[in-house]
């Protein structure tokens, strides 16, 4: 296993430091392993339908990243690509839908022209734009049944960003296919250094036909496959990242190939501080233990604040303190340190008494009775002239 040296401890570090050979005999050993486990597997359940070759050829391969502190990415959505010696995805049997900026005409167009090769036209089933997006796939069950109909999802990067509020969950609660970003439209060109900014006003409709913003079809084209066979690199808010950089059917040596490339790429532009902030890298399957090829002596980023085993940290020693506590002025509180008989207690304020209720007269039965049966009898007098000025 491969230690850190003082290179690491440089910034501007731009050589790798997992050994070659390393990577090599840990590609060979699991490789193997995951052979003899998928054969011993296929033996056990005796079942006739298992095909060893294609559980093989269908076990990806992962790099694992440990990093020293959190990565803070806020493009998560929008993963990053590593273009490989060796593509991932090569089968020719797999369908890409591909989604752009409006309009979609001149992108159907070019699919569908002589000038685009025949393999890619073959995989590429759909191309839709933003906006027939949203009004065809906006139900739940219309997203399931297009992230079903595709393997693959490419997306314009100019519209990738709104893709989670159309597409939902369905494609982005996992990275198994989330839509990778291309580059479709032409950059415009520098003045001194710097690109013009986009003319302001009214926009002009655009020709759903010709598209003047697009780059040439042969860049396109490249674009496309570099994104179908890169390593996607989805950065997690935490110091674990994965990538899958091949599978249990391939050469070792192959294997290898990429996995250097990948750990090149993935600390140079995406872990913050390079080297310096790398732990370990592993490599392994989805159900097999992590072979390791790199691992750091140093733990930790910034070793002044790490403190050795029974000392205390520089906050808690005496006279240290950055900032003194400011002493409880206002009423006295009960000391932890003094004795019961020295505590002074507090004068208790004394409350006001209450006033006392005023005594209520007795009540008369008599009485009461006497003013219910006048109450009665005037009702009735009202009531008697009522009806009689009614009847009048």
């Amino acid at each position: 296993m491969s230690k850190s040296t003082s290179v690491a401890k440089t910034a501007a570090a731009s050589v790798s430091l997992v050994d070659g050979e390393q990577t090599l005999k840990a590609s060979k050993a699991l490789i193997a392993h995951i052979k003899k486990a998928a054969a011993t597997s296929s033996s056990e359940k005796k079942n006739l339908l298992a095909d060893e070759e294609t559980a093989v050829a269908e076990t990806p391969i992962w790099l694992t990243l440990t990093t020293k502190s959190h990565i803070h990415e806020s493009h998560r959505l929008q993963p990053g690509k590593i273009v490989l010696p060796h593509a991932l995805n090569t089968n020719e049997e797999s369908t890409i839908c591909l989604i752009t900026a409006d309009p979609q005409r001149w992108y159907k167009n070019m699919v569908a022209s002589e000038e685009f090769p025949e393999d890619l036209r073959k995989r590429i089933t759909r191309v839709i734009d933003i906006t027939h997006l949203k009004a065809k796939f906006k139900v739940y069950e219309a997203q399931r049944k297009l992230f079903s109909e595709h393997d693959v999802f490419l997306a314009d990067d100019r519209i990738i960003n709104r893709l989670p509020k159309a597409l939902g969950k369905t494609f982005f609660k996992t990275t198994v296919k989330r839509p990778i970003p291309v580059v479709l439209m032409a950059q415009r060109e520098k003045i001194d250094g710097k690109r013009p900014p986009q003319p302001k006003g009214r926009k002009e409709k655009r020709d759903p036909v010709e598209n003047v913003n697009a780059r040439p079809v042969p860049e396109i084209i490249a674009e496309i496959r570099k994104a179908i066979g890169a390593a996607l690199v989805h950065l997690s808010p935490s110091t674990n990242t994965a990538v899958k950089v091949g599978y249990a059917s391939w050469k070792p040596e192959d294997l290898a190939e990429n996995i250097e490339k990948v750990v090149s790429d993935l600390v140079e532009r995406f872990v913050p501080k390079k080297w310096n902030n790398v732990r370990n890298l592993y490599i392994k399957g989805p159900d097999t233990a992590a072979l390791p090829i790199y691992q750091t002596d140093e733990l930790w980023l910034d070793e002044s604040k790490v403190v050795p085993d029974g000392q205390e940290p520089p906050s808690a020693l005496p006279g240290k303190h950055k900032h003194a506590e400011k002493p409880n002025i206002g009423k006295k509180r009960k000391s932890l340190d003094a004795e019961p008989e020295a505590v002074e207690e507090a004068p208790k304020e004394e409350r006001p008494k209450k006033k006392a209720k005023k005594a209520l007269p007795a009540a008369s039965d008599d009485k009461l009775d006497k003013e219910i049966a006048e109450r009665k009898s005037k009702l009735k007098k009202q009531k008697a002239a009522a009806k009689k000025a009614v009847d009048v």
